[in-house]
């Protein structure tokens, strides 16, 4: 947690899904902090404070982490294993944003611990709701 509250991962490489969730959290009335990795290689240096992240104080642990699945460089699949394996980050929900709705990939982001599986494109609703529940669950929020 950050000074200003609850703070927020997104793994998303897409800049549309970025400018949606964007304003799902503004719909939401949540003025929580958001830190953006663009690539699957990019959120386990975040994660492990590797690199350009190394400064905790800058690019603290996220309370919570919005991964998509297709990532160029490191899936999110692989992402979600790196987590798993990592005790120090096992407490950080991970809700799945993405566009497979194969089961077989529901089935194993839960297998390697998603809180959550949404295939976009999510109703702004429901992700108003699922940050709601994930993030801030003593928020008063109006939606």
């Amino acid at each position: 947690m950050t000074q200003n509250g609850m703070l927020i991962l997104l793994v998303e490489d897409d800049e549309h899904d970025v400018f949606f969730f964007r304003r799902a959290l503004a719909k939401a009335e949540l003025q929580f902090p958001l830190r953006l990795v663009v690539d699957g290689e990019q959120a386990v240096q975040y994660l492990s404070g590797e690199g350009q992240y190394s400064d905790r104080a800058a690019h603290p642990l996220p309370d919570v982490i919005f991964l998509d699945l297709k990532l160029p460089y490191l899936g999110g699949m692989e992402v979600l294993e790196y987590i798993k394996n990592q005790p120090a980050l096992r407490d950080i929900d991970v809700i799945v944003l993405t566009s497979s709705p194969e089961e077989r990939d529901r089935k194993r982001a839960f297998e390697l611990g998603a809180k959550e599986y949404l295939v976009k494109p999510a109703a702004p609703k429901t992700l108003q709701q699922l940050l709601t529940i994930h993030t801030f669950p003593k928020a008063e929020v109006k939606l």
